[in-house]
């Protein structure tokens, strides 16, 4: 089990793209891209709600627990 993003799912329904938000959000595109892939190992609530407020979104849009994402273990 692991927390799956749904990032990519939210900009394509805003018709936003991920240079866009970065832009917006004021974050690098690396570190959106890393979020975006679920690759991230965090996420700082600051930013999860500058997120949530450009897409007009509530973080349960963009995050779940999902039973079909491996954890690392790392």
């Amino acid at each position: 089990m692991g927390i799956a993003v749904s990032l990519d799912d939210m900009l394509h329904k805003r018709r936003m793209t991920l240079t866009e938000l970065s832009e917006a959000v004021d974050i690098t595109l690396a570190n959106l891209s890393i979020l975006k892939t679920g690759k991230a190992k965090a996420i700082r609530f600051t930013t999860l709600e500058a997120i949530c407020r450009v897409l007009d979104c509530q973080p349960g849009d963009l995050l779940r627990v999902a039973d079909d994402v491996l954890e690392t273990g790392e």
